[in-house]
């Protein structure tokens, strides 16, 4: 009896070498992608082209005719479609879900860690479906260190995802930030949605303790809604913000700046951020700054809009809340004055892989679709520090295609209707057989 199973145990490791060697030999060394248009993300259509693949990276693009693809080559055509770089988002938070089916602060303190992360896998594989195939997550709002986590076990392949650039726990004044602690009994002690300091060493600290434990960029509120009303006010000191910025610089990591008031956004230009984020009150004289010092305008336009759902029984479509109007005077005045704009949408305070609601409202506010790409794609990876290897279609460019419907540099809306996405070489979504 022994002698039989050791024989079976034998074939099964035979067959299952045998089948291990035929599915490799199977695999295709190269594939070839075909598209009525194929968007390069330098702003201009190509027809007749197509973009060949390997080994994770764009091998050639060009008209098909001049493509040399070997003979094993999996060739995938998409009539009708377009292909273009896949898209980045700026600004989002995976470990938060829309605001309208939990509140942030009972998220933050009633939603345990484990939980969220959870979630949060969902919402990385939703984003990824969605086209988005890289994302810059500015904080885990009380969530610790998982976005550290979620962002290895993508990288590993463990779970399906975009490409994240993550800001761990997010940098505060001391006092400042959610959840409240006015809202409770004074001798509570709540969670924090994110890493509290005071004072120049302190921040200091703080930027090095986050950057060792995995983060890509610091992130830090300038402002928050700490005014005897409600309103919002500047929280860092000049003196703060230059400590913050100077630490990360000299980490070689880059620093994002929540900043809705102008003086949140003026000290933090100063003291050099390398983006804002949202921007709703700045002034003509703050964006010209931000222009002149190419300091990026991410404006989160989506949020806005959300929130004013949630809070302000706003419905899409009808005329806009004033916060909604702030957010589009801001877009509009950056734009007129030469701000670089990067797409950024908050994604998290409303659903996860709707992204490109984004998009829609930039080309709303006056935009150009191929501007509005550019702002999702090459721009998007210059912010990111990734312009030599993301956000265009190009020769020695990692692997990260999208196809859509329709012409989305005519029709932004094209956006929504997502046939195929590619991250790295691997297919996660391919046209359906016919």
């Amino acid at each position: 009896m022994k002698t039989f199973w050791c024989t079976v145990l034998r074939l099964g490791a035979l067959l299952s070498t045998l089948m291990l060697n035929s599915a490799w030999a199977a695999a295709p060394s190269a594939i070839l992608l075909t598209a009525d248009r194929v968007w390069t993300g330098d702003g201009q259509i190509h027809r007749g082209w197509g973009v060949l693949i390997s080994q994770g990276k764009i091998a050639a693009v060009g008209p098909i005719a001049q493509l040399s693809p070997p003979a094993d080559t999996e060739q995938i055509a998409l009539p009708g479609k377009t292909l273009l770089p896949g898209l980045i988002d700026l600004h989002s938070h995976v470990l938060l879900h829309p605001y309208n089916e939990t509140s942030w602060d009972d998220q933050v303190m009633k939603e345990a860690v484990e939980y969220r992360t959870i979630l949060a896998t969902r919402h990385a594989a939703d984003t990824l479906q969605a086209g988005f195939t890289s994302l810059r997550d500015l904080g885990s709002e009380g969530a610790l260190y998982a976005d550290v986590a979620i962002r290895k076990a993508i990288d590993a392949g463990v779970i399906p995802g975009p490409r994240l650039s993550v800001a761990t726990l997010a940098l505060v004044a001391s006092h400042t930030y959610g959840p409240a602690a006015r809202n409770f009994r004074p001798d509570m002690d709540v969670p924090h949605g994110a890493q509290e300091v005071s004072g120049v060493d302190a921040a200091v600290k703080a930027v090095r303790e986050q950057s060792s434990h995995g983060a890509d960029w610091i992130k830090l509120y300038a402002d928050y809604r700490t005014g005897p009303d409600g309103s919002s006010r500047a929280t860092f000191s000049q003196e703060e913000l230059n400590a913050i910025v100077r630490t990360a610089h000299d980490s070689g990591r880059r620093v994002a700046a929540h900043a809705g008031t102008d003086e949140g956004m003026r000290r933090s230009v100063l003291a050099g951020v390398d983006t804002i984020e949202h921007g709703y009150g700045g002034t003509a004289a703050t964006f010209r700054l931000m222009a002149e010092r190419k300091v990026v305008y991410v404006p989160t336009l989506t949020a806005s809009e959300a929130v004013s759902e949630y809070f302000q029984q706003h419905v899409r479509g009808t005329a806009p809340t004033p916060s909604m109007q702030a957010a589009a005077s801001a877009f509009k005045l950056a734009r007129q004055l030469g701000v670089i704009i990067g797409c950024g949408s908050d994604v998290g305070v409303f659903k996860h892989g709707t992204n490109v609601r984004e998009l829609a409202w930039m080309v709303k506010l006056g935009m150009r679709p191929n501007e509005a790409l550019l702002s999702a794609t090459s721009v998007a990876a210059e912010v990111l520090g990734k312009g030599n290897e993301l956000g265009q279609i190009k020769a020695g460019w990692l692997a990260d295609l999208i196809a859509v419907e329709g012409d989305p540099s005519v029709n932004i809306g094209a956006l929504e209707q997502v046939a195929l996405v590619m991250k790295g070489g691997v297919l996660y979504r391919r046209p359906a057989l016919k």
